[in-house]
């Protein structure tokens, strides 16, 4: 979810030397440069987007059509998914398509074995990751539709904070992650994945490097710098997740208030693709 403490020092080193290992030959599954979303018909969105933990009711859309966000975050499944969304089904949407916003899909599924949250290790992997990434990604597939969320439209997998460093619990989520992207790209989704910068992202970027295939074709990274630029030093290499495959969560747990409606949200950059409605 949203609760990430981007701001903790970063656990990855800077990557300054590793440059363009998988440029030019890196497929968009594994994280490197890809075509143009045109070409694949996957709409996309540049500016800034909040995500707030339930979807907001629609007067609260009209009202924020004043602010200077044009996307939303919308948690649409997942056994970890925290909030409830009593607003959210396929006619909240629908309206708030029509008001012009642009919609973020995010599925809180199953959670690192070493989960930092305490209030996630109870929906941690066990020991079957890969399976359970398959099952969870079908189940992500199924909530869009439910929602009228169609195909090439991006779904945004949201693992939180855990410590990449220690290798088996590493192991374990990569494992999960691969299977989970595998099934939705298999049912003609864009798979994403949201983590804090040190560490699903750490995590993800290092497997990049490497060459490790079924990786996310879009990386939303919280690293709570309070600067809403796309560029990450320290965290990604330039070439990587580009062009259009980034969302920076810069700014966290912040109290906005436009037409007189109020939210605690979080802020994002972004230069990704979004939702399309059937």
């Amino acid at each position: 979810m949203r609760r990430l403490a981007g701001t903790v020092p970063l656990r990855l080193g800077v990557l300054g030397s590793v440059l363009l290992l998988l440029l030019g030959g890196a497929s968009p599954a594994s994280g490197g440069e890809g075509p143009a979303w045109s070409a694949r018909g996957v709409a996309t969105y540049t500016g800034r987007a909040f995500d707030t933990c339930t979807a907001p009711p629609l007067a609260t859309m009209r009202a924020w059509r004043d602010s200077p966000y044009r996307a939303v975050g919308v948690y649409v499944g997942g056994r970890a998914r925290a909030c409830p969304q009593p607003e959210l089904d396929a006619g909240w949407l629908r309206e708030v398509r029509g008001l012009d916003w642009s919609v973020l899909p995010l599925y809180v599924g199953s959670q690192a074995p070493c989960v930092e949250a305490e209030n996630k290790k109870k929906y941690r992997l066990g020991g079957d990751p890969a399976g359970t990434g398959t099952e969870e990604g079908r189940d992500a597939v199924r909530s869009a539709r439910a929602l009228g969320i169609t195909p090439r439209s991006p779904l945004y997998l949201d693992v939180e904070a855990y410590d990449e460093r220690r290798a088996e619990c590493a192991r374990v989520v990569l494992s999960f992650v691969r299977a989970w992207d595998r099934a939705v790209t298999a049912e003609g989704y864009v798979p994403g994945f949201y983590s804090s910068a040190d560490s699903g992202v750490a995590q993800l970027e290092r497997e990049r490097r490497a060459g490790t295939a079924n990786l996310p074709e879009v990386m939303w990274f919280a690293h709570w710098t309070g600067k809403g630029s796309l560029d990450a030093p320290g965290v990604l290499a330039p070439q990587a997740w580009t062009p259009q495959r980034r969302i920076h969560q810069y700014k966290g747990n912040v109290k906005e208030t436009y037409g007189g409606k109020t939210l605690s949200i979080d802020r994002n950059q972004v230069d990704a693709p979004v939702a399309s409605l059937g």
